[in-house]
């Protein structure tokens, strides 16, 4: 039916849309599903690349095993009830957007961003994660080899935090990304001749890369410019 849970036999042939390479609206209308199921059926299982029948069906017996009862209780002091499986959900569809970066370290960075405190222990993520410390550690290095989040010690705990700047920061390493790619591409041209093809061609990506470096770098400005006199992003 439409509106229940998706089969073994609708997992698989999802899998089987994506290999003949059908958008989730195709693949929807084969099922007679919403689009929105499609999607996030796949978000949540390894995205279009890394989606398979097998393990999206084990995963969501996982997932159902270990589900609360009943949404989360109103908190102390008049905090908004959340229904606990939305959050995870949500948080399986945002990890499967943050594009480039590892998963442990993108299923990390969504802990992050949708805990209340912005921070976190080893030991909260990984009861949220369900993994050992091992691989937090794993992702949390990444993360903080980027700059975008940093560790703090509380007692003898350590705790990852994410804050206002994490924007800022990642915005400036993609700004110094296309620095580099502007110096190297440069040097090519002094290589190869700025009068041949090849030196043309570089020359033009050269130009390239300095303007989308400089519109980068006025964007990170701005924002701090914008947020600065509020103390979201001190200077």
């Amino acid at each position: 039916m439409p509106g229940g849970h998706l089969t073994y036999d609708d997992r698989r042939k999802i899998s089987e849309g994506l290999a003949e390479g059908l958008t989730y609206a195709e693949i929807a209308r084969r099922l007679g599903r919403p689009r929105s199921t499609i999607g996030r059926e796949i978000a949540r299982n390894g995205g279009p690349h890394g989606y398979h029948a097998g393990r999206a069906q084990q995963a969501t017996g996982w997932r159902a095993r270990r589900r609360p009862a009943a949404p989360a209780s109103t908190a102390a002091g008049g905090a908004v009830r959340r229904d606990p499986q939305a959050v995870r959900e949500f948080e399986e569809r945002l990890t499967a957007t943050f594009g480039g970066v590892p998963t442990m370290a993108a299923r990390v960075m969504a802990c992050l961003f949708t805990s209340d405190t912005g921070n976190l222990t080893v030991a909260e993520l990984t009861e949220r994660l369900r993994v050992s410390p091992a691989s937090i550690s794993k992702g949390v290095g990444w993360l903080e080899q980027v700059g975008l989040v940093r560790r703090e010690r509380d007692n003898r705990r350590e705790r990852y935090i994410i804050d206002a700047e994490v924007w800022y920061r990642a915005w400036l390493l993609g700004t110094r990304s296309m620095m580099l790619w502007t110096e190297t591409v440069r040097e090519g041209v002094d290589i190869l001749g700025a009068d041949t093809p090849a030196g043309v061609r570089l020359a033009t990506a050269s130009r390239f890369f300095e303007l989308i470096s400089t519109d980068m770098a006025q964007a990170a400005e701005h924002y701090r410019q914008t947020f600065a006199p509020t103390g979201d992003v001190p200077r």
